[in-house]
């Protein structure tokens, strides 16, 4: 019997700590040693941290990477250890680097650079050409990067012709709802069709926009599930495999005997590297093959925003946050989020009622307040916008009150909130959902102004949901009711509604996500059952506010298609489309 540990070290990187980095990697080679793993794998670009962008074109930075990959390959004594680094050989690449006993035995470069959605490798890196197998304690391992794995003839295809028997596939696979699905059944067939095992092991943590959900897993040579990682955590996922298992399935199936290089020959090099003919100790008491329950769709969904919450704000060496609180859902959301990311004791929400803010509002504010236990200021904003008023009275005169004066009072709450925090150096967070973002709704430098934007990419049906979600897993209401079932108004005018703006979010959230995310067009959008002019409408308030949206700050990424990270369209544009 060939008896193979292995060890996935997910881990939460942060990019430029070439210090910090390399400490947890190797903080996290002497606990897999500590357990017996033949060999431990870490994520894409684990050094660097990923994505680390025009960080890359300074070579002082490539430079450094390097010392430190050196710096940990002397500390891989009695094991094997895959890690993510850029490696310089005439061009940089993103690579993975094969060490054993203390000794750097082989380098692969990533072949598929993804050049798409919230990926630009294709700017950075040049693609690898060799597809080396390493035989390690008698098991033959295939190493290959992320995308390279998406193919369906590709390295895997490759190093399975080779012998591998096992593949140790590295990643910085961002999240975005529903995406570990495709994953799982992506690998399973990669498993299946090559008849080995897949190993896949995933970057975990926030970087900007980016959340990174873990969620590493493991597969056998059926293409069956062994064990799946946490999500969304830090975690060192373990399995004992079998070699001779891959081995006695291949005899019955000749299929493969017959298979060609999907490459053609002399384009791609494969060579086998032999490291250790020794199969490991079979003196080690097999370990249980657990397999975490995934999350549901708001679980998941609400653990991705809490991440990319906490290591935002963390990793930019932030304390506290302060959140302008209005009594609405989007406000009460973004505090409940950052109160289960930070703690009570570092978000501090406030209050800044005008002479159009309810009564309710303002006690709303301070219940929901109480419900999470942090402080409420209250700071009226009566006198700044009188002054504001009086100072514009002239350029004003002989005009009607509009939009003008309404946006004059976000823009003294945001004020407010920039002077606060820098009095006392804390982020603020702001509230806008992603259909407001979308629409326009939004007042730039008022209800816009802040640091990071927890539900930047959160449409508003959605955080209904959450919140609904989050109250049930608490037993209680954190959101009050009221908040819950109130009519949703900027309160900026007497009775305003956002519906006198907008139409009711449950028409306008599926427009937007046909348009925004699916790429649909008016006519395409208009014949899911959608009124024409409608659709015109929440097409113009899309394409003339993306000015708008390029002066926001950052958010989380939870949809596939989220603004600025993905979809990126000109500011002057004149096409509608109809």
């Amino acid at each position: 019997m060939r008896r193979f540990r292995l060890a996935l070290a997910q881990i939460n990187t942060t990019v430029g700590d070439l210090e910090g980095n390399s400490a947890k990697i190797l903080d996290y080679i002497y606990r897999a040693r500590q357990l017996r793993a033949d060999l431990v794998a870490f994520p894409e670009l684990a050094i660097t941290g990923y994505p680390p962008e025009d960080l890359l074109f300074k070579p002082s930075f490539i430079r450094d990477n390097r010392r430190k990959l050196d710096e940990i390959i002397g500390h891989c004594q009695g094991i094997t250890a895959v890690i993510g680094f850029v490696d310089a050989q005439g061009d940089i690449h993103n690579a993975a680097a094969v060490a054993h006993n203390g000794r750097l035995v082989g380098t692969y470069h990533k072949m598929f650079l993804p050049n798409y959605g919230v990926f630009d490798e294709d700017r950075y890196f040049k693609a690898g050409s060799s597809c080396p197998v390493f035989v390690i304690n008698g098991v033959s391992v295939g190493v290959n990067i992320c995308e390279d794995i998406w193919y369906a003839t590709g390295p895997t295809t490759l190093q399975r012709e080779l012998g591998a028997e096992v593949i140790i596939n590295i990643n910085a696979s961002p999240y975005h709802a529903g995406k570990r699905g495709f994953r799982e059944k992506m690998l399973a067939t990669r498993a299946n069709d090559n008849e080995l095992f897949v190993a896949y092991v995933n970057l975990v943590g926030g970087q900007d926009e980016l959340v990174f959900d873990g969620g590493s897993m493991v597969f056998n040579e059926k293409g069956d599930l062994l064990t799946l990682g946490k999500q969304f955590e830090e975690d060192m996922v373990l399995a004992d495999l079998d070699a001779d298992d891959v081995f006695r399935y291949r005899l019955h199936d000749s299929r493969p005997r017959k298979d060609r290089s999907p490459f053609g020959e002399g384009v791609v090099t494969s060579q086998r590297i032999v490291v250790s003919q020794q199969p490991s100790s079979l003196d080690k008491a097999l370990l249980a093959q657990d397999k975490m329950k995934p999350l549901d769709y708001e679980a998941e969904v609400y653990s991705a925003l809490v991440l990319g919450t906490r290591d935002y704000v963390r990793k930019n060496g932030f304390q506290k946050v302060l959140i302008g609180l209005s009594g609405g859902i989007d406000s009460s959301f973004t505090a409940m989020v950052a109160v289960d990311a930070l703690g009570k004791e570092n978000v501090v929400g406030v209050t800044m009622p005008s002479r159009f803010s309810s009564e309710e509002s303002i006690s709303d504010s301070k219940w929901l307040a109480s419900n999470l236990g942090i402080p409420c200021w209250v700071i009226p904003i009566e006198d700044p916008f009188v002054g504001f008023l009086e100072a514009l009275k002239e350029p004003f005169k002989g005009t009607q009150p509009n939009v003008a004066e309404e946006n004059v009072q976000a823009r003294v709450r945001g004020d407010i909130l920039m002077a606060l925090s820098n009095k006392f150096g804390w982020l603020v967070l702001t509230t806008g959902n992603k259909s407001e973002m979308a629409t326009g709704y939004c007042t730039l430098y008022g209800d816009m102004a802040g640091g990071f934007a927890v539900i930047k990419d959160v449409p508003k049906t959605l955080v209904y949901r959450l919140s609904a979600y989050r109250n049930q897993q608490a037993g209680k209401e954190l959101i009050p009711r009221t908040v819950m079932e109130k009519e949703p108004t900027a309160e900026l005018r007497p009775n305003q509604k956002d519906t006198d703006s907008l139409p009711p979010y449950p028409v306008l959230d599926p427009i937007l996500q046909a348009y925004v995310e699916e790429d649909k067009s008016w006519d395409e959008i208009v014949s899911m059952g959608f009124d024409e002019a409608t659709v015109k409408r929440v097409i113009r308030m899309v394409d003339t506010n993306e000015y708008k949206r390029r002066q926001a700050p950052p958010g989380v990424k939870i949809t596939p298609r989220a603004f600025g990270r993905d979809r990126r369209l000109p500011i002057v544009n004149r096409y509608r489309g109809w």
